[in-house]
């Protein structure tokens, strides 16, 4: 234990600090994607005139924002509990549609993860973190959005909407009759694929954020349930979207194996099950089993 930081893990000289050049670099760089992202959704000609830019500021904010929220909660719930990590790191994508200009953000873990209330909080901060942040987003941009006739984007891209988007969209914009839908602005349009990204983050199975309370909730059969829901996957793939078979093959190529932990026969503890508890009522209220289709 060294005294000075609190964390049960002795830290020496020889541990090498976390690297900011290249996370500080690959931010500019989102920031800039993304901008021509949103830009690019409200019909900028962001070659022919550089400067419409701006036009991108309230997407590349919004989404940046609940992204990097995210991953700044594994961050400092890793350094509380003395788990070495990188610093948030954003990775930018194609600003061209349908791409948003990113691909999301992550942390990597450096050192083990040894205890079950490391791996609740650590599993739990990012999803609940950003989760907080997309209700207030999305509601700010709804009460922006339009209200449209259903037929008028007939052929276009349309979003599965969730249970907690659903109560959102009801609260900011009223209630619709069927023959009406909302179009999206970018603040909202941001808020959707925070709480998207929310909800695949909290699939319940390998290595991710879902995977970790997974683990601390019931141990060695982690990776039996984990290849249960991999089935899952493919029979929602033939059910509700396709791009399940994309998440089952890739997961599965990432692994299902998870790490143990030290006390791993300690039942969790009140806090702990109320924070698991929590994670998963965000994964119910986020998950969308068709977040895609064509109107």
């Amino acid at each position: 234990m060294n005294g000075n930081n609190g964390y049960p893990y002795e830290y020496g000289p020889e541990i090498e600090r976390p690297k900011a050049l290249l996370p500080l670099a690959l931010f500019l760089v989102t920031i800039l994607t993304t901008m021509a992202s949103g830009a690019l959704q409200q019909g900028a000609d962001i070659i022919a005139d550089p400067y419409e830019l701006v036009k991108g500021i309230p997407f590349s904010a919004s989404l940046i924002l609940i992204l990097g929220t995210h991953e700044l909660g594994h961050f400092i719930a890793s350094r509380r509990h003395g788990v070495i990590t990188t610093f948030p790191t954003f990775i930018p994508g194609p600003p061209l549609p349908p791409m948003i200009g990113t691909f999301g953000a992550v942390i990597k873990i450096k050192s083990p993860i040894t205890t079950k209330a490391a791996l609740v909080d650590i599993g739990a901060s990012g999803p609940l973190a950003g989760f907080v942040v997309a209700i207030f987003v999305t509601l700010w941009g709804l009460s922006g959005s339009t209200v449209i006739p259903r037929n008028a984007a007939e052929g276009s891209l349309g979003l599965g909407s969730s249970l907690i988007f659903q109560l959102l969209s009801y609260i900011a914009v009223g209630p619709l009759p069927a023959t009406h839908d909302v179009m999206l602005n970018p603040v909202a349009f941001a808020g959707w694929i925070g709480m998207f990204v929310t909800a695949m983050n909290l699939l319940p199975l390998g290595q991710l954020d879902g995977g970790h309370l997974v683990y601390a909730l019931i141990g060695p059969m982690h990776r039996a349930f984990s290849i249960a829901m991999i089935a899952v996957l493919v029979i929602l793939g033939f059910l509700a979207w396709p791009g399940w078979f994309v998440w089952a093959g890739l997961i599965s190529i990432l692994g299902l194996w998870h790490p143990p932990i030290e006390d791993q026969d300690v039942p969790l503890d009140s806090r702990q099950r109320l924070i698991a508890a929590a994670t998963i009522a965000v994964f119910v209220l986020t998950f969308i089993p068709s977040p895609f289709y064509i109107v």
